[in-house]
């Protein structure tokens, strides 16, 4: 019976892992993107309005371990000096 039930779960698993990579992957292409975007805005260009929401992502993508920026930033082909 355990058998049976290992058997069931594992490509019910696999396809749940395969599901999460996936969203990893949009999520890297999102935060590269932004990544990028945020270093090369210049704040005095921002509307005042703008400034908040620029803080608020700064702030996330600085928090971010440096391996995974690293992968954000290959997801989307960008580079950061």
């Amino acid at each position: 019976m355990l058998n049976t039930i290992n058997a069931q779960e594992i490509p019910l698993l696999r396809s749940e892992i395969e599901l999460l990579m996936n969203e990893r992957q949009s999520m890297l292409m999102v935060v590269g993107a932004a990544a990028s975007l945020i270093a090369e805005l210049d704040s005095r260009d921002l509307p005042s309005g703008a400034i908040k929401a620029a803080e608020l992502l700064s702030e996330g993508v600085n928090a971010l371990s440096e391996e995974t920026l690293q992968d954000a930033l290959s997801a989307v082909h960008a580079k950061i000096a």
